[in-house]
């Protein structure tokens, strides 16, 4: 995981970065990529709820490669792993762009239906914590638990083990 390095990212882990404030060396140190419709759902949300996080779009699409998914590369996701309908939105939209990718990417969620369905699609090397990816670009955010390697590790063990299924 060099600098450069294509990370795709879901809304999730575009809140936390916002959040924590790791977004710019996040996306100066690496190639960060994401769909459509999780730049929509990092944009909305009730801002009256506690916890609401505000993504400005400005700094958001900066320097972000946003994809457009097709209905096309949906229905072959589905076709591969029929469990899809777990996921949220915008997890499904990037996951339909990643099945159709080629190339060397790597991918951080912390949601324990999409590291399922990741790990369904034998994806288990190519996932990554925002916490270690945080690590060298020098930012050091206070990341909440499920956003941490040891959180992915044990939620990576658990399917092993068949207690995610």
């Amino acid at each position: 995981m060099g600098q450069g390095q294509v990370v795709l990212v879901d809304t999730n882990i575009i809140i936390e970065a916002f959040r924590t404030r790791c977004w710019k060396a996040l996306t100066s140190y690496y190639r960060v990529e994401t769909v459509e419709k999780c730049c929509e759902e990092a944009l909305t949300g009730d801002r009256l709820r506690p916890g609401y996080v505000e993504v400005e779009a400005k700094v958001l699409k900066e320097k972000l490669t946003i994809h457009r998914v097709e209905s096309m590369e949906q229905a072959a996701l589905a076709l591969t792993c029929p469990d899809v309908d777990a996921l949220d939105a915008g997890e499904r939209h990037l996951f339909a762009h990643a099945h159709g990718r080629s190339d060397a990417w790597i991918a951080t969620c912390a949601d324990r239906a999409a590291v399922r369905i990741a790990l369904t699609l034998g994806w288990k090397e190519r996932l990554c914590s925002l916490e270690v990816l945080s690590k060298p670009t020098g930012a050091k955010p206070m990341l909440k638990r499920h956003f941490t390697e040891d959180w992915l590790s044990q939620v990576r063990t658990d399917f092993m083990l068949g207690k995610l299924g």
